[in-house]
C-alpha cells in the first residue's frame, strides 16, 4: 500500500476550544458552534475573517453559510461534511488538513456542535421508517445502537474468553481520568467495580456504565500550514497522519456481511493510517479511541496493532490503559464515557492537549498520540505528534 507521504506534517493543528459539557445548555447549537470556532480561532491568534475552509459532520445541525455570516469570515473556498456520525471526526480534521495542504485554503477550522443530552432522543422512535436494512432489524428487537453492539460484544466474548470484568477495566480507566479532569461531567463521580457490576442492564451483556453519557456541548479546532504554524501563539501540534476505512461488505455496527463481524472498519483504516505514517502502533505514547461503547476500545486496541487478536481483554488489566500505570494510557480526559460525548470531538481535542503538554492526566514525555473515530461504522483515524 503505497503512503500518503504528501500530507505527513505538512498541517498542524494550532487552536483549540470547548464549550462547557452538560445534560443542558441554554444556547441553541449554532450559537454553540460559532462561539467555540471563535474561541479556537483565539487561542491561535488568528482572526475568524481569515477562515477559508470548513468542514464537520453530516449530522451537524448549523451551517456553513450560518457560521460564515455570523462569524465575517470572506470567500470560503473548501468546505465538506463525513458522515456516518462517531465515524467522522477525525475525518472532519483530516479533511479540512487536505484541503490546507493542497492550497484550497490557508486557514482551516473543524467542529461539531450537539445538544443531545436535552435534544431528542432518536433511537426511542419505532415508527420511522428506516432505509434497508435497519428496517430488518428493528422489529427483532435491535432498536438502539447499543442493542448491535451488544450482539457484537457476545460473539467477542464466545470467541476470545473475554468477560464483563474486562469490559469494567475500561470503564474504570476512563472514569479514573475523568476524575481527574475538571471539565468532565463525571469529574466528582468515582467508580468501584461493584459500582460497574451492579449497575442497571442497558443491552445486555452491556451495563449502564458501558454506555457514553449524552451531553449538550461544542468544540473545535484550526488547522494552518506547519510553515505558517511556527508562528502563532501555541506551539503546533503535527498532523502527521490521516485515514479513513469503510470495509468490503460492510453493515454499519453490525456487520453481518462480512466474513468476520469483528474485523471492522478500525481495520480498514488502520491498514491505511499506518502505511500513511513513519512509526508503527508501538510508537505511539497515548490513545484517544472512540468509546461510545467500552468493547468498541477492545476491537479498537485489536484493529490498530496495539494488541493481537483475542489478546485486547488481556490487554486492559493490571491498569494498562490507565495513566500513570500502563503501557498505553487511554481517553486521557475521560473520553466518550466520562467527559462528554460529542460525538467523539472532545477526544481529538484531548490529542492536542497531550502534545501540548496541558491534559489533565498529561503523560510525562509523550510525542505521539492516536485519535480514532467510531468503530463499528465507516471511520476514521489521525495520528498527531508533537
Amino acid at each position: 500500500m503505497s503512503p500518503a507521504v504528501g500530507l505527513r506534517d505538512a498541517t498542524a493543528i494550532v487552536g483549540i476550544a470547548q464549550t462547557p459539557f452538560a445534560k443542558h445548555l441554554e444556547p441553541p447549537e449554532a450559537e454553540l458552534a460559532c462561539q467555540v470556532i471563535v474561541d479556537a480561532c483565539a487561542d491561535a491568534g488568528i482572526d475568524p475573517s481569515e477562515i477559508g475552509a470548513l468542514s464537520s459532520y453530516t449530522m451537524e445541525a448549523t451551517e456553513e453559510v450560518d457560521i460564515v455570516r455570523n462569524l465575517g469570515c470572506k470567500e470560503v473556498t473548501f468546505f465538506s461534511q463525513i458522515g456516518y456520525g462517531g465515524g467522522a471526526g477525525c475525518a472532519a480534521v483530516g479533511q479540512a488538513a487536505l484541503a490546507v495542504a493542497s492550497g484550497q485554503a490557508e486557514v482551516a477550522v473543524a467542529w461539531r456542535s450537539r445538544k443531545r443530552g436535552s435534544g431528542p432522543r432518536p433511537w426511542t422512535s419505532t415508527s420511522v421508517q428506516l432505509r434497508v436494512p435497519g428496517q430488518w432489524t428493528r422489529p427483532f428487537g435491535l432498536l438502539r445502537p447499543v442493542d448491535e453492539i451488544a450482539m457484537l460484544t457476545r460473539r467477542y466474548m464466545h470467541e476470545y474468553g473475554a468477560t464483563r470484568d474486562h469490559l469494567a477495566n475500561v470503564a474504570m480507566a476512563v472514569r479514573t481520568h475523568a476524575n481527574r479532569n475538571p471539565a468532565a461531567m463525571m469529574y466528582s463521580k468515582p467508580m468501584t467495580r461493584d459500582d460497574y457490576m451492579t449497575s442497571r442492564w442497558i443491552s445486555e451483556p452491556l451495563c449502564l456504565f458501558d454506555n457514553c453519557l449524552e451531553t449538550d456541548g461544542a468544540l473545535a479546532c484550526v488547522i494552518v500550514s506547519s510553515e505558517r504554524a511556527k508562528d502563532l501563539a501555541q506551539p503546533p501540534v503535527y498532523l502527521h497522519a490521516f485515514a479513513q476505512g469503510l470495509p468490503a461488505e460492510h453493515q454499519t455496527m453490525v456487520n453481518y456481511f462480512n466474513d468476520d463481524p469483528l474485523t471492522g472498519p478500525a481495520w480498514a483504516c488502520a491498514r491505511r493510517l499506518w502505511a500513511n505514517a513513519a512509526f508503527g502502533p508501538e510508537d505511539v505514547d497515548v490513545a484517544q479511541i472512540y468509546d461510545a461503547f467500552s468493547p468498541l476500545i477492545l476491537l479498537s486496541l485489536e484493529g490498530y496493532g496495539f494488541c493481537k487478536r483475542g489478546d485486547a481483554p488481556g490487554f486492559t488489566e493490571d491498569g494498562n490503559l490507565e495513566w500513570g500505570k500502563g503501557t498505553l494510557p487511554v481517553n486521557t480526559s475521560g473520553g466518550g464515557m466520562s467527559e462528554a460525548y460529542v460525538h467523539g470531538f472532545n477526544l481529538i481535542n484531548e490529542g492536542v492537549k497531550q502534545m501540548r503538554g496541558t491534559s489533565t492526566s498529561q503523560v510525562e514525555g509523550a510525542e505521539t498520540c492516536l485519535v480514532t473515530s467510531g468503530e463499528g461504522v465507516p471511520t476514521s483515524a489521525l495520528l498527531l505528534r508533537r
